[in-house]
């Protein structure tokens, strides 16, 4: 069961400083902290923690950053045989976060600009050749999803799209996916909506995922936080609840449900049991700190609903 995933790798690092500098203040006190990220991997980690064989297709750089990336994926039994090393840094982002919590962010997306090509469509053709299901993300430039997406349609592989950041996707991607899977805010940039992005009253969602529906071709899951998620197909529209937990860290949620989801797909589980269980993966992400380490293995899930 063979997942290729085409998305990002980079490196978070983070200040939590006590306030904001002004320009050209040194605020001191500040204390410093680096993490593995990018949808991309994240999500390969959670196909392989719910026992799935991801291929990430990505680029990283010929740095300390790329070289750990690898050193994680093989910890985390993430097939790498399709990651490119260019002659760029790694993506990294550098965050700000002052003492109430607001922070700022700046991203340099280095290596990701040259995730296809000459050197990477090779390895990303290679990948699919033996993969039942192609997982994309969208740090990474269209036009590689554009065409990585086109090759797995020809082999008839089951294309699933999250597309985050919803920037400008092109409408040819996300409709014509198999699986659409935005969160709310997204699936109103995919719409072109105007207006508050973060609703999410229940008919508010439900009306959002049937009109997303109506203008793709496959099934759409939009996820809703704590609120779980609404699936469209069709056999119609409905919500599927997620459990109530104590947060401590959104981050990576989801991309847990993500990944969980094109697991559970691939093995067969029908798709209303597959949302459920993606759910309850992503409310058990969010009651860790950090991405990585919030991605729950399976047989932990196993044993909570046991």
């Amino acid at each position: 069961m063979t997942i290729a995933v085409l998305g990002g790798y980079g490196v978070g690092i983070t200040m939590r400083v006590p306030r904001m500098p002004r320009a050209g203040e040194t605020v001191s006190g500040g204390v410093l902290s680096r993490e593995h990220g990018g949808k991309g991997s994240n999500q390969a980690i959670a196909i392989a923690r719910w026992g799935g064989s991801p291929a990430l297709i990505t680029a990283v750089g010929d740095d300390v950053e790329g070289r750990s990336a690898r050193d994680l994926w093989a910890s985390e039994s993430v097939d790498a045989t399709a990651v490119a090393t260019v002659d760029a840094a790694t993506m990294a982002g550098v965050i700000l976060v002052d003492g109430a919590g607001e922070n700022r962010i700046a991203i340099a997306a280095g290596a990701l600009d040259s995730v296809w090509g000459a050197r990477v469509e090779p390895l990303a053709a290679h990948a699919l050749s033996d993969a039942d299901a192609l997982v994309i993300s969208l740090e990474i430039p269209h036009d590689a999803a554009l065409q990585c997406a086109a090759l797995a349609r020809r082999a008839g592989i089951t294309v699933i799209l999250n597309p985050a950041p919803a920037e400008g996707v092109p409408v040819e991607l996300w409709q014509s996916a198999d699986v659409l899977v935005p969160n709310q805010s997204e699936a109103r940039a995919l719409l072109g909506d105007d207006g508050d992005a973060e609703g999410s009253h229940v008919d508010d969602d439900l009306a959002l995922a049937r009109r997303l529906a109506e203008r793709a071709s496959g099934t759409v899951v939009v996820t809703c936080g704590e609120a779980g998620a609404v699936i469209a197909d069709r056999a119609g529209v409905r919500r599927v609840t997620a459990p109530a937990v104590a947060v401590i860290d959104t981050t990576g949620a989801g991309d847990t449900f993500v990944g969980v989801l094109a697991a559970e797909l691939v093995r067969g589980v029908d798709l209303d049991d597959a949302v459920d269980t993606a759910c309850r993966a992503a409310a058990h992400s969010v009651t860790r700190h950090g991405v990585v380490d919030g991605i729950p293995r399976r047989d932990e899930i196993i044993r909570e609903v046991a």
